[in-house]
């Protein structure tokens, strides 16, 4: 009778083993998003500058959503990009939107005063925005579509040129195949 514990143990334990240990071999920026060509998920946050907005209010909009936090270097890095960025396309048919996440508010609302950042950026209490787009890195920027549909993925920092070419690309509702990927930080 042991040995047939044993047998089940070995014969089920060491294929598990096996896929948990290919899978922490694995980077995970490899791992595409189910997310892309699909509704993004909906969400509520509360602003740094108190007002409380939904994703819907966006509706009919080109939106640039950043995942981002104070204390991670890429995110330091492109801030001054996705400024310039946004007032390039501010008064058009594009938001910005920048959701803080795994940060203390004072640092958060720091990092916004310390790179002049002027667009909309609210603080992801409990982080269940991220949860709901699958956020393992940060920076990570998400594009939609006017009707709410995400059309590209980016993880990491992200340049301008880019930014503005997928903006255009969500503008015409063309969904990227592949995901973008650069610089990031793990929160794990």
């Amino acid at each position: 009778m042991a040995w047939k514990r044993l047998l089940l143990v070995f014969g089920l334990g060491v294929p598990l083993i096996a896929v948990l240990a290919y899978g922490f071999t694995r980077d995970a920026r490899e791992i595409p998003s189910p997310l892309i060509g699909r509704q993004a998920p909906a969400f509520q946050v509360r602003l740094m500058d108190g007002r409380e907005v939904t994703l819907e209010d966006f509706r009919g909009k080109v939106v640039f959503l950043n995942f981002w936090a104070s204390w991670c270097p890429p995110c330091r890095a492109e801030a001054r990009d996705l400024e310039a960025s946004w007032r390039q396309h501010q008064g058009t048919d594009v938001a910005f939107l920048g959701i803080n996440m795994q940060d203390k508010e004072d640092a958060a609302r720091e990092f916004v005063r310390e790179f002049g950042v002027t667009y909309p950026n609210g603080i992801d209490r409990g982080n269940r925005i991220a949860i709901g787009y699958g956020i393992w890195g940060i920076p990570e920027t998400f594009f939609l579509d006017p009707n709410g549909r995400i059309t590209y993925k980016h993880i990491g920092a992200i340049d301008p040129e880019l930014i503005h070419a997928k903006l255009e690309e969500a503008r015409r509702g063309n969904v990227s195949r592949r995901e973008g990927k650069g610089e990031y930080r793990s929160i794990q």
